[in-house]
Formats: C-alpha cells, structure tokens, sequence
C-alpha cells in the first residue's frame, strides 16, 4: 500500500486515475515511459505494455496501439513540473546529470532540449520526455551470501566487488549487503558504513533523507561523483566501510586504492559477465592484478547469483 501511494503521487491529482491500475500491481513494476503525443508504456519482468485511455495494460505487439493513451506535452510538463514541486530551479544540479530522484526513491529519467554552455551542458528545457524507473527494495537477498563476505571468525568485511549485466540487480544486491552489515546481527557487531551514491540509486535520497532502508550505522553522500565523494566521506566520516554503485572510470579506481591502502573496506558493483571479462579492462588491472577482492559476487540473472573467492573457487 506504501509504494502504491508512493507511485500515484508521483503525478498531478487530475492524472492519477491513468495511473491507480498499474500502482495497485507495482510489485513487479519497473519503468513507466511517458513520451508527449507517443503511447504510455509500461514495463514488468521485461516485457513491454502499453496503457490504454482507461488506465488498462495492454501487451505491447507490433504497431497495434489504437487504443493507447498518449499524452499531450502540456500534460507531460505538468508532471514534470509536479515532480520538481513547480520550482525546476532547485533541482538544476540533478537534471544537469539528466534525472532527479522522488519521494518515495523512485528515479525520474528526462530529455529534450540540452542547454549548453561553453562548460558543457547546464540543464535541460522543453522536457518532454520521462523515464520512471520504480524503486524496488527486496531485503533478505543477500542473506545466503552474507557469512561468506566476512573474513572468518571476524566482523571484517573482505572487499567485494558485485559483477552483473545491466537491470540484473546489483544495485538491489549491494543495497541490502549495506543494510544488513550496517546492522549487524546477534553474532556480530554492525560496521559503520558510507554510502557514496552519485545518481541517487543506492540510498534513495530526497531532500538529503534516503527513502530506501540502508542500515542505522549508515551515513550517505548523494548525487556526488564517486572519485571525490569517497574521498571525502575517508576525511569526514571515519567509515570502515565504504560502499559505491558502478565503477567505471580510472578515477574511480585510483580512488579506490587510496581507501584500500587506508584500511577501509570497500563494497562496489560492476558492469560485467564474469569475473575473467574485468580482467579484460585496462583501468582495473591495478585493483585486480593485486588481488585486493577477495570476494566476487556474481549476477548471471535476477535471483540467481554465484560467490567466487580471489581464485576463481566457487564459494557458494
């Protein structure tokens, strides 16, 4: 009931009933895509509906979208203006990344017209189009894997990196590792935890509070790029452990190895396949040639996953 309000009122009252049908069956809901004078598609376990004027899914099959409901660009501007609460400005550093982060930690894609400046891109203008990616938090996943991510008969943590293509559930993965080891649990103390979430997917933040559950010992950095936002959480918050979404730059890396060389632990994802295609990657080899990872964990498809030790050795 909690996500379903969360899901309607992401959109003025007067659009609302479009949307009560696909909030009331949110558990397995993962974007809705407005785009003015196109259909409303709407997208579950990978298959791709369209929504119809009566707020009714229809599966989406060839060009067979007669009945569809698509929205005006004044109506697409009313919900993004919703969205920014009618003041866009308070919200300029976000959609210079392209998205802002909602009640509720839901994450809202945007595009249309870039506005550039001699620095690069400065925001976005004549918006009319809108990726709602829901928020999903699924406690427990990292349940089986968590005795095998400390070192043995310590509260350490060993270095982990989660591997998997995208929509796979890293971030998902990563989310309840953070929340269960900032908890800690009758057999061992929980960590101090800092979260680095540079687009706001991790956390959930909206307005600095995260909307998702990520621990009591957990302190987050939102919509801060990685390399300086890990820095600065070493400096400022005394963490023991420091968990980060995508690594994918060399400053990343090096960033990285700082941490390492100060003692923190680190809990990253990954784009990948396997565990050998990231020995494929140039900027990794410094991570990875000195086997800093002890564990990976590995993502072949959603809820399914395999544990490798820094040997390659299936460990679970």
């Amino acid at each position: 009931m909690v996500k379903e309000k969360s899901i309607l009122q992401l959109f003025p009252s007067s659009l609302r009933h479009l949307f009560e049908g696909v909030a009331r069956h949110c558990g397995d809901l993962s974007e809705i895509r407005i785009r003015a004078g196109r259909p409303v598609m709407i997208y579950r376990h990978g298959k791709e509906y369209y929504l119809t004027s009566v707020g009714e899914e229809k599966l989406a099959e060839g060009n067979a979208f007669s009945d569809a409901i698509c929205l005006e660009t004044g109506q697409v501007d009313n919900i993004f203006s919703y969205l920014c609460q009618y003041s866009p400005y308070a919200y300029g550093e976000a959609l210079k990344q392209g998205f802002l982060t909602v009640s509720g930690g839901h994450r809202v894609g945007v595009a249309g017209q870039a506005i550039r400046t001699a620095d690069g891109i400065s925001g976005i203008r004549n918006i009319r189009f809108l990726n709602i990616r829901i928020s999903h938090e699924v406690k427990g996943v990292a349940t089986p894997f968590l005795p095998f991510l400390y070192e043995e008969g310590t509260d350490k943590i060993h270095n982990c990196l989660i591997i998997a293509p995208p929509g796979m559930g890293k971030t998902t993965m990563l989310r309840d590792v953070v929340r269960q080891i900032s908890d800690g649990s009758r057999e061992r103390r929980g960590c101090v935890v800092s979260v680095v979430d540079e687009r706001s997917e991790i956390a959930g933040c909206f307005m600095g509070e995260p909307q998702s559950d990520v621990g009591m010992r957990t302190d987050v950095l939102d919509a801060c790029p990685k390399a300086f936002g890990m820095e600065m959480m070493l400096r400022s918050m005394a963490p023991e452990v420091i968990a980060v979404d995508e690594i994918a730059t060399k400053e990343d890396v090096e960033t990285l190895l700082l941490l390492l060389h100060c003692g923190v632990r680190v809990m990253a994802t990954i784009h990948g396949d396997s565990p050998e295609e990231l020995m494929e990657k140039p900027y990794l080899q410094p991570l990875l040639t000195a086997t800093y990872f002890k564990r990976f964990l590995l993502i072949k498809e959603k809820y399914s996953a395999h544990l490798y030790d820094e040997k390659g050795e299936v460990i679970i």
